[in-house]
């Protein structure tokens, strides 16, 4: 089968070779057996995006309000893909998380993630400051803390990779090395010809609003990338738990953060410094000049007006490419810790966060728009690997209802 010269056909198509593209492709193979299910992935293997460059940690859900798709989903998510790991002999640290309150003005925002914990059904315990350091000894936290046990961490590459061999097992055509190009009446153009499809499913991460201009939709809301970097930590640096801050609940960033990683390493981040292009990962690598001004163009208007305090944010986001003051930070969590041995940055990543260009704020749930020929998943931010299952079986069924209804948001 070939996708240059004539026209590959399929039933479903889906752009995009990330969790969410590969877990909503097998899905629609699950639901619709006798359909021809293909992705389309740019690069030369799946997951060399933000599903292989993110943090690994399995959100419980308690950050998130009672009425969001993320809590909807994410506490379903851990579960599953808990039970995902445990199945196939994954990697998994069950380590658990601690959240500490810097100083008493914190204390109302312990309190706030405690009451949307309760109201999501997340196990998450409230603990003195002496029974925090029962779990952690090292931990830093005014008079309480909170303690989900349920966060846990896992290898984002080896749980792709077991996603992308049950999807192959189960016949989905994964295309590698093809890039979408642009629309036809058809289906799409891509860098190996025309693909002929009856359905189109956007999962194409920080490429999905461009993707979905060409459909119709998307016409608010533009891709605002920002890079994400940790610091890791020497070997024999060692902690118990993720160990995080009390978050600004008015964005989605969740602040310097200590992480335990699936093999037990210490790393410190991430930054969430906003990126000049989409895929600013490090030097000029994957410059696009027409991008880079149009994203700095749209970075400057917010930092003038200071949207949803961006000016703020970018300031303090790009202090922490200096090595001191993230370590810094990172110390106001965790007593002992020496700058020293924290020396080694990790691989970057981008965050592909949308944009609402009517309310100039960043949109804080996933947000999706499609009719009966195509769906766009325009927003699936942190946690979207957690929530990677029971979300694409939510983006299938909105999928089976648009097939023979309306256009819907």
């Amino acid at each position: 089968m070939r996708i240059g010269g004539a026209s590959e056909v399929c039933d479903f198509l889906v752009i995009g070779g990330g969790i969410i593209g590969i877990a909503t492709a097998l899905e629609l193979k699950r639901r619709f057996p006798d359909c021809a299910v293909t992705v389309i992935e740019k690069e030369a293997r799946c997951g060399l995006h933000a599903s292989g460059r993110n943090s690994g940690v399995l959100h419980a859900g308690f950050y998130y309000t009672a009425d969001s798709l993320k809590a909807r989903f994410t506490r379903e998510g851990n579960r599953e893909l808990t039970e995902f790991c445990l199945e196939r002999g994954l990697p998994l640290n069950r380590c658990g998380k601690l959240v500490v309150a810097r100083d008493e003005s914190e204390l109302a925002g312990l309190d706030e993630l405690l009451r949307r914990g309760r109201a999501n059904g997340v196990t998450l315990e409230c603990l003195s400051a002496e029974e925090a350091r029962r779990i952690e000894p090292r931990v830093k936290t005014f008079e309480r803390a909170l303690f989900s046990p349920n966060t846990s961490t896992v290898d984002p590459k080896a749980v792709l990779e077991a996603l992308l061999r049950d999807a192959a097992s189960s016949g989905v055509a994964i295309r590698t090395g093809v890039e979408y190009r642009g629309r036809w009446d058809g289906g799409v153009i891509t860098s190996g010809g025309k693909l002929s499809a009856g359905y189109v499913v956007n999962a194409a991460g920080l490429y999905a609003d461009r993707v979905a201009l060409d459909f119709g939709f998307s016409e608010q809301y533009r891709i605002l990338p920002f890079k994400g970097v940790y610091l890791y930590a020497d070997p024999g640096e060692s902690l118990r738990v993720h160990v995080y801050p009390v978050p600004d609940l008015r964005n989605p960033f969740l602040g310097v953060h200590f992480t335990v990683t699936v093999d037990g390493r210490v790393k410190i981040g991430p930054t969430a410094i906003p990126a000049f292009w989409r895929e600013h990962y490090r030097g000029l690598e994957n410059f696009k000049l027409r991008e880079s001004l149009e994203i700095l163009r749209r970075e400057a208007g917010l930092f003038l007006r200071n949207d949803f305090g961006f000016r703020w944010l970018a300031l303090s986001e790009i202090r922490k490419y200096f090595r001191q003051h993230l370590v810094r930070l990172a110390s106001e969590l965790v007593e002992g810790v020496d700058q020293r041995r924290y020396r080694h940055w990790g691989e970057s990543g981008i965050r592909a966060q949308l944009l609402d260009l009517k309310a100039r704020k960043l949109e804080m749930d996933f947000r999706l728009e499609g009719d009966d020929r195509s769906f766009h998943v325009l927003n699936a931010v942190s946690p979207a690997f957690t929530c990677a299952f029971p979300f694409s079986r939510y983006v299938v069924d909105r999928i089976a209802g648009l097939l023979n209804g309306p256009a819907v948001t």
